[in-house]
């Protein structure tokens, strides 16, 4: 049997572009979240204008478990694909995630928005959803559903902590405010805007980096 959790709307009072520095801060890797080991990104792309970003990252996850079903299982950490479409001229930012270690036996989804919310622009609404199928697990089946359904509570609960812990970062760093995407205008004409910021160009980088995605003052953030 399909199992689906779905959060409540989570609504934070800042900006669409304020949330967004603070949710990248937690890549590569972030000791807030223990079990979240690391991520690499596989791909990047954007939009010509430079208005959507979509970056793919390969997520290990240090799931916890007992000892002896990670024995049983032959491995040590999770891994999962996480795909992120930012549309910076929408202000949407949709994260998917699915698992690539055992997808024979086991489906996870997992999709995630933040979105500006609809009655003050200025705030951001966060949601989450998530489905898990077993189709089989080395006769553990309900043991992993339980372990599977603790860690989404945890993380509903955790992701609200960690945005909140990087937003005072920002504050005490001095970002309160970080301006909205604008194409860029040169010579009377709109034209693409790169993603790196000005401060490196450096293409090969990380697009969800705030000091890149969002402070270049080429890009209007």
């Amino acid at each position: 049997m399909v199992q689906q959790y779905q959060s409540p709307v989570r609504v934070y009072k800042q900006p669409f572009e304020l949330i967004m520095a603070a949710y990248a801060r937690r890549f590569p890797k972030c000791p807030l979240i223990p079990m979240f080991v690391d991520s690499d990104i596989l791909s990047q792309s954007e939009s010509k204008d430079g208005s959507v970003v979509v970056t793919e990252r390969r997520c290990t996850i240090d799931v916890e478990a007992p000892r002896l079903l990670k024995r049983i299982a032959g491995v040590e950490y999770l891994y999962f694909i996480q795909k992120n479409t930012l549309n910076r001229r929408d202000r949407t930012l949709r994260i998917e995630v699915h698992n690539e270690t055992f997808s024979s036996r086991v489906i996870v989804r997992e999709c995630c928005r933040y979105t500006v919310h609809p009655e003050n622009e200025d705030w951001t609404c966060f949601e989450q959803t998530a489905s898990l199928d077993i189709k089989s697990f080395f006769g553990f089946e309900s043991t992993a559903e339980k372990i599977a359904m603790k860690q989404y509570a945890g993380s509903i609960k955790k992701g609200k902590e960690i945005i909140e812990y990087h937003l005072k970062e920002l504050e005490e760093e001095g970002v309160n405010h970080i301006p909205r995407w604008m194409p860029h205008v040169e010579g009377g004409l709109l034209s693409a805007v790169p993603l790196s910021g000005a401060a490196d160009g450096l293409p090969g980088k990380d697009l969800a980096n705030p000091t890149e995605l969002l402070t270049s003052s080429n890009d209007g953030q």
